[in-house]
């Protein structure tokens, strides 16, 4: 049995289902997905994803890579360039699928851009597998230095170490914020870094149709080898599942706790009501009479753009919400589906969302700030918005209970929190009969299944299934 239909949970059915055992998934809601959800927020024929939307960690997968999803419905749609991140002056820091086409527009910083990324994208693939995983000894130790040694700084540091042109430093501190942390702590360096390599390597897409598609298509998966998933199935105690051996729960730490606490010693139970979580969003979905005008070109094709300003701001914008408020000039994490997927939005009209952080749980109302920032960098974006839908923290945990407060990676992710969580045992219980499979197990958030993955094989090889 696996609680949550979720990429994770579905995953874990797959794996166990591959290896025959009999599985059904059991989710709360109406519809499959959990983070990977579209719905039409705004107004007819205008197709939004409620939560995940780009996919770059779902493209680069190693167990997504082994399924035949493309069989089930889901291809990936590349925007002409993967991120930007505009400037004042009308310039903007590119990340390009070529690190050398990113490097060449990042003039003098070129050089160091290059020696800083050609040996991890070299590697991309033996990197991804390290980090879309648990902790593991790996003999290539090398290799792994070039990426451990500057992922341990803070994403300021790095950028201010290591580039000196502000279209570099503030690509780089946009990235690290990805991180949903302040950027001077330890290891922000990392998200910065893996994510550039994935644009670089795998690139930043959208699910056709909408990110739903990934869910459809790995439960499609799922029933192809004979698995079964009901809906409307929340469940709130263990004498609900109590017929099944093996039970894996794509559920947070908060969820669990209620129904399952009874099966474990108390100094489990105190380890996972110890397991934190982070900040929350604030996030806007738009309908729009036409593209987003913005002043930098670059961004007019950029699936991503980050809207935050140079270096100090993104630094202190972040800080502002690790110190437990919120910035008057928030970084703004902004996407526009529809430069690379027309089938989003009725013909010359397009759909685009843009989130915020925020402190977790918190009830301050964003929409102005965050739509200040976009017309900041493209002026006359507000009069193309024909309708907009708003989702708080609240909005959020109630679309999804995983996303606690409005915590969208299942926990923070700090160094405390980064490879060890929710608790030492990672994916295991006291109770070999039951097993955690959320984002709040190693690797955490994101769209990738790989946290599915590990738990289920941990459950094939630990628990007694007969």
């Amino acid at each position: 049995m696996v609680i949550g239909a979720g990429p994770n949970g579905l995953a874990a059915a797959i794996v166990l289902t591959a290896a025959g055992k009999s599985v059904r998934v059991l989710e709360a809601e109406s519809t499959i997905g959990g983070g990977t959800r579209s719905e039409a927020l705004t107004l007819p024929g205008f197709i939004h994803d409620v939560c995940s939307s780009v996919l770059p960690l779902a493209n680069a997968s190693p167990f997504f890579r082994t399924l035949p999803l493309a069989e089930y419905g889901l291809t990936y749609d590349h925007p002409p360039i993967p991120l930007a991140h505009p400037l004042d002056d009308g310039s903007a820091g590119v990340l390009d699928r070529s690190v050398g086409v990113t490097a060449s527009g990042l003039g003098r910083d070129g050089t160091a851009y290059r020696g800083l990324m050609d040996p991890i994208v070299r590697h991309a693939e033996l990197l991804t597998r390290q980090f879309l995983g648990p902790p593991r000894p790996s003999a290539h130790l090398v290799t792994l230095a070039r990426f451990g040694i500057p992922a341990l700084r803070s994403a300021a540091a790095l950028a201010a170490g290591r580039f000196q042109t502000p279209q570099a430093r503030a690509l780089f501190v946009g990235l690290g914020a990805h991180s949903m942390l302040s950027l001077r702590r330890p290891a922000t360096a990392s998200f910065g870094l893996v994510l550039a390599a994935a644009g670089h390597a795998f690139g930043w897409p959208f699910a056709r149709g909408g990110s739903q598609r990934v869910a459809d298509a790995l439960a499609a998966v799922l029933r192809a080898h004979g698995g079964t998933i009901a809906i409307g199935s929340r469940v709130a105690s263990m004498h609900q599942v109590s017929s099944s051996r093996v039970v894996l729960f794509d559920l947070t730490p908060r969820q669990i706790l209620p129904i399952a606490s009874r099966r474990w010693p108390d100094g489990f139970n105190r380890q996972l009501q110890r397991f934190r979580y982070g900040p929350g969003i604030f996030k806007v979905d738009w309908a729009l009479d036409g593209p987003i005008p913005w002043r930098a070109p670059a961004c007019r094709q950029a699936g991503t753009v980050h809207v935050g300003g140079a270096f100090d701001e993104v630094v202190a914008a972040e800080d502002a919400v690790a110190a437990g408020g919120v910035a008057e000039r928030p970084f703004v994490i902004l996407a526009q589906p529809s430069v690379a997927d027309s089938t989003r939005a009725p013909a010359g009209k397009h759909v685009g969302w843009a989130y915020c952080h925020v402190p977790n749980g918190s009830t301050v109302d964003m929409r102005e700030r965050i739509e200040a920032q976009v017309e900041r960098f493209a002026p006359g974006f507000t009069s193309r918005i024909l309708a907009r839908h708003v989702m708080g923290p609240a909005d959020i945990e109630r679309h999804n209970a995983n996303q606690v407060g409005g915590d969208i990676n299942g926990g923070i992710a700090d160094l405390r929190q980064l490879f060890i969580r929710p608790t030492r045992r990672l994916y295991a219980t006291p109770d070999r009969q039951l097993y955690l499979c959320s984002s709040s197990t190693p690797p955490g958030g994101g769209v990738h299944g790989m946290c599915g993955y590990y738990a289920a094989r941990k459950a094939l090889r630990r628990a007694r299934w007969s």
